[in-house]
């Protein structure tokens, strides 16, 4: 049995006593699933091997795919990892607590080989939200948490989420309430030179990490496409459509150093594809995704549709979730994987989801959108 607490996360401490037997079940080795302001995640101490390899086994999560480390307050590096450098100081000031995980050389014999996959290098971050906090402080050590969700599928943002997963296959579970961000953290490394580069997009845009270190290059890793043929993915659709393909990028295709880099990941049951529209044609794409909804539902699928919330009620779908208003990347990511939830709830077989522009945290939202979708993405043409 999974063992369930409710914590308001306005009386988290490490002293409170849900927080204090989830501790405990974490010192015995049991995995304990929390809440942070991105997504849930999945906790282990990750000196413990076996209670890491525990997590990699509720997960079904390939091996070769790292864990990020969560600290409750920044002297846990001391012995964790190399010094940060100064760009990497700078981050940390500006970010944590926060959605930022900063990957750092690790101190041999740190963590269990399983959270860093065999690198030299570990993803940490310091959560914002006081049930992630009070819980690392009263477990005594860091915390290796992926998402609290079956690998593949769409992150966990409520308790439910990790119950409909992992009920059964993990110790515990703290209910601290929805999480804010919906998305996971960004994940940066800092390179010689003082430049930073994102290995993953997430809660911090690439626009804030110049402010926080001004000056400061800031690069991106390319995406990969989860081996995903944008090309057969348009040739099944009735409607015209080109497909958009992400340049797979050298460093995903061994170990990836950072979670989220090298599989298809937050996927719903249903096929799902990201349409974009032609510039300044929204209209267009809006009548390109109607044409394709009739042929599907004729051939028998259940269909259904992501969109801005000023053009759900134009869409013919079984199912046509609202991710909020027009240009509000934001408001996409907190209830993305609430909607990609939602459609395996209601049966559906086929999925269409509007794409947004990338700016801000609209990256984080299509790398989401991608991994998703498997890579498939294509532009509608009127």
């Amino acid at each position: 049995m999974t063992k369930l607490w409710q914590v308001n996360a306005a009386e988290a401490t490490p002293e409170h006593p849900a927080v204090r037997a989830a501790a405990e079940m974490l010192r015995r080795g049991e995995p304990v699933a929390f809440p942070t302001e991105t997504v849930y995640g999945l906790g282990a101490d990750a000196g413990d091997t076996a209670a890491v390899e525990r997590v990699f086994a509720a997960k079904g999560r390939p091996a070769d795919n790292p864990l990020i480390v969560h600290i409750a307050d920044p002297s846990q590096l001391d012995g964790l990892t190399a010094p940060p450098d100064d760009t990497a100081r700078a981050l940390m000031a500006a970010f944590w607590p926060g959605p930022l995980t900063v990957v750092l050389p690790v101190v041999p014999g740190a963590v269990s080989p399983r959270v860093t996959a065999g690198l030299a290098t570990v993803g940490v971050r310091m959560p914002d939200h006081p049930v992630a906090l009070a819980l690392i402080a009263a477990a005594g050590c860091p915390l290796a948490a992926p998402s609290a969700n079956r690998s593949g599928r769409p992150s966990p943002t409520r308790a439910a989420h990790v119950l409909d997963d992992l009920a059964g296959r993990i110790g515990g579970v703290v209910d601290g309430g929805s999480t804010g961000v919906g998305v996971e953290s960004t994940v940066v490394e800092c390179r010689p030179g003082g430049r930073i580069h994102i290995l993953r997009p997430g809660g911090v845009s690439a626009e804030a990490l110049r402010l926080a270190v001004p000056g400061a290059e800031v690069t991106s890793a390319r995406e990969s496409a989860a081996g995903a043929d944008p090309q057969a993915a348009a040739a099944g659709l009735a409607a015209r459509a080109v497909p958009v393909a992400a340049e797979a990028d050298a460093e995903a295709e061994g170990t990836p150093k950072a979670p989220g880099m090298k599989y298809t990941h937050y996927a719903p049951k249903g096929h799902l594809t990201v349409v974009t529209a032609e510039p300044g044609d929204p209209s267009g794409r809006t009548a390109w995704i109607n044409r394709e909804l009739v042929r599907r539902k004729a051939e028998g699928e259940r269909t259904g549709v992501l969109a801005a919330e000023e053009r759900a009620a134009a869409y013919a779908a079984d199912t046509v979730i609202a991710y909020g208003p027009e240009g509000d990347p934001a408001a996409y990511a907190r209830g993305l994987y609430d909607a990609l939830r939602a459609f395996d709830e209601a049966g559906t077989t086929f999925i269409l989801a509007e794409a947004v522009d990338e700016a801000g945290l609209g990256a984080a939202v299509m790398n989401r959108l991608r991994k998703a979708a498997g890579g498939r993405v294509v532009r509608a043409v009127p």
